[in-house]
């Protein structure tokens, strides 16, 4: 076990030292559905700019993704196929003009559109793009005015309840709202036979108190009317603009700038306007290449990939004077942000030292990657001057952004009034509010008990490990918001607890280790599906995934003081599948819209074995 195990680091290493980019960075690729790809097309064609070139780049992609059935999945154990996935496709395919609308598998995936209800069934943000583009109508049960902008903090039910990355969305759809906007040409489909009901759906009580309520704050606000309504669209427009970022992208989101783009020409802003052709070229600068070709990411990865490689390879024994690890920590120092985000609305005290996830990211930083980052740079902060400014802001930002909970989430702090989840939009509770969650909350918890030696007899760590005790799961997993799933947020939960001093045989990991140990599958990893965080309870997978196995076999090790034969037998497995190249390998482990939107980390097959191997390594051989 001892030379497999050592090769196969020696394997990891090496790949991440050849992959590794000139500036330092690793750009590996965030790669999800069909979604990015089939908007690219729809944008490209309905702002008539003939990039035939990209759009034929991305068709191929889209038709190498499509299931013999005519559907697009999000996931290889969807259940027939995705309905909002095959929407997007179908309608790209056709916009493109690259493809035969008659063709078999066009007939297959219009077919499976039809039987699953038509347009309507759609999701939200799917459902949103077909109005944009005319082919739903807005829908007048669910309009809010676009003054509700301008309601005050002190307002009941205002804007800034609504989380950030939320709210990049939410604004450039209600100016598309607010001025019933749709942009049609003589190339645009017509999808009208596939609407075979408009929504009718009944509003709950709570839902309509909630508009009502809205609508009362508004009518407060000391304007005529014609007059409120140009401010309200006015300060729409300086919210999305103030918040571009140095590529052309809205918050670094693809799908934030394909709807900003829209919100801009429902405005009136020409389509040669400069703010649109950038926003056009940074959505171009995500395009990415794939083994099933080039897709456009909804973001880059490339500071999470980063700091987590540069961690992974110093656990894995890389030394901090290798030119590898010294580039990565210069790149990491420069993206470290200086500016106040959104996250200031909440945390009015705390000074700017947070991390973003992409690499144009500089104003909406978030815990997970700020503690990633922080992961990488601390040898440097030990021993270099420069770094030990840059650590110390990171780690004060950090704790600055633990919620009243004792909880931490993921951009903004306190972002937690599920009142708001009543707005008339599905999965708002995962969309709209940013509350607590076990993964974030314990991958905290690490980083301050492992490299600040934090412990439960500090007041923060001490009210954060009481919240992820609390909110463990009856069968002794606890649920990750940011990954798949179970196995995610029990792993950071576990781990967490365990750094800030909760002795092992404490009820809680006891319980959690006997929940890991009882999915383990028989070839000796671990693999959960995508419908866990559909079902909000685990699912297996029934095969075995790198990632999964080795968040696993991270927790059973941080536990158990001698290797056991589930923890042998999970590395014979995780070891097995570093040089494997399949389906399984490939399947997301991201999360981050349920039943809509998982991400597949390229970089993941690396980082999470060599940090486990290391660290099996490190304790037991």
């Amino acid at each position: 076990m001892e030379k497999k195990t050592k090769q196969a680091i020696d394997y990891l290493v090496s790949h991440l030292h050849k992959t590794q980019k000139d500036d330092g960075s690793w750009c590996f690729c965030f790669e999800s559905g069909p979604l990015t790809d089939a908007y690219m097309i729809i944008l490209l064609r309905s702002l008539q700019i003939e990039d035939e070139a990209l759009i034929s780049k991305l068709v191929q992609r889209l038709l190498t993704r499509q299931n013999n059935t005519g559907t697009w999945k999000l996931y290889h154990d969807e259940r027939e196929g995705n309905l909002s996935a095959t929407i997007e496709a179908y309608f790209a395919l056709l916009y493109s003009g690259f493809v035969d609308e008659h063709a078999d598998h066009m007939q297959k995936a219009k077919n499976f559109i039809i039987n699953k209800g038509g347009l309507t069934n759609a999701q939200d943000l799917t459902k949103v793009m077909l109005t944009f583009t005319g082919q739903l109508p807005w829908p007048e049960d669910l309009f809010i005015p676009i003054e509700y902008i301008l309601l005050p903090q002190s307002a009941p039910f205002n804007l800034t309840e609504i989380v950030g990355y939320a709210r990049v969305h939410f604004i450039p759809i209600l100016i598309a709202l607010n001025k019933q906007y749709q942009l049609k040409n003589n190339r645009t489909p017509d999808l009208s036979k596939l609407i075979f009901r408009q929504e009718n759906e009944q509003q709950t009580e709570l839902t309509r108190n909630l508009l009502t309520t809205i609508n009362k704050e508004i009518n407060k606000l000391i304007y005529l009317p014609k007059q409120i309504q140009n401010i309200a669209f006015k300060q729409a427009e300086q919210f999305m603009l103030e918040r571009i970022e140095p590529d052309g992208t809205l918050y670094s989101y693809f799908s934030a700038t394909f709807m900003m783009i829209f919100a801009l020409l429902a405005l009136g802003y020409s389509r040669n306007n400069p703010i649109v052709t950038n926003a056009i070229n940074g959505l171009k600068g995500l395009l990415c290449k794939t083994k099933h070709g080039y897709h456009i990411e909804n973001s880059t990865s490339t500071v999470w990939d980063t700091a987590l490689i540069s961690h992974s390879l110093q656990k894995a024994g890389v030394s901090l004077a290798d030119p590898v690890l010294q580039k990565a920590s210069n790149y990491l120092l420069s993206r470290q942000h200086t500016k106040y985000g959104d996250w200031r609305i909440h945390n009015r005290h705390a000074l700017p030292g947070g991390w973003g996830f992409s690499d144009i990211n500089t104003i909406n930083p978030d815990v997970d990657d700020t503690t990633a980052a922080l992961r990488a740079i601390k040898g440097m902060a030990n021993i270099n001057e420069s770094y030990k400014n840059s650590w110390s802001r990171g780690v004060q930002w950090v704790l600055s952004m633990q919620n009243n909970d004792g909880g931490w989430a993921a951009f903004e702090k306190n972002t937690d009034n599920f009142v708001i989840t009543l707005l008339p939009f599905s999965q708002t509770e995962k969309v709209f509010i940013d509350p607590s969650t076990p993964d974030l909350t314990g991958r905290t918890l690490e980083f301050l008990g492992n490299n600040l030696n934090l412990t439960t007899h500090h007041p923060q760590i001490n009210i954060g490990a009481h919240w992820l005790v609390k909110n463990q799961e009856r069968n002794g997993s606890w649920y990750g918001r940011w990954g798949i799933c179970y196995i995610y947020g029990t792993w950071a939960a576990i781990t967490g607890l365990l750094a800030v001093g909760i002795h092992k045989d404490h009820h809680s990991i006891s319980n959690a280790i006997k929940w890991l140990l009882s999915i383990q599958n028989k070839d000796g990893g671990w693999g959960e599906s995508c419908l866990s965080d559909v079902y909000k309870k685990f699912v297996p997978l029934h095969v075995s995934t790198p990632s999964q196995t080795a968040w696993a076999l991270d927790t059973l090790i941080s536990v158990y003081d001698q290797p056991n034969f589930a923890i042998n037998n999970g590395i014979e497995r995780l070891i097995d599948s570093i040089y494997q190249d399949n389906w399984m390998t490939e399947y997301p482990t991201g999360a981050a819209l349920p039943g809509g939107f998982y991400i597949h980390y390229h970089s993941y097959r690396y980082i999470w074995p060599l940090l486990t191997l290391s660290k099996y390594r490190n304790k037991y051989l």
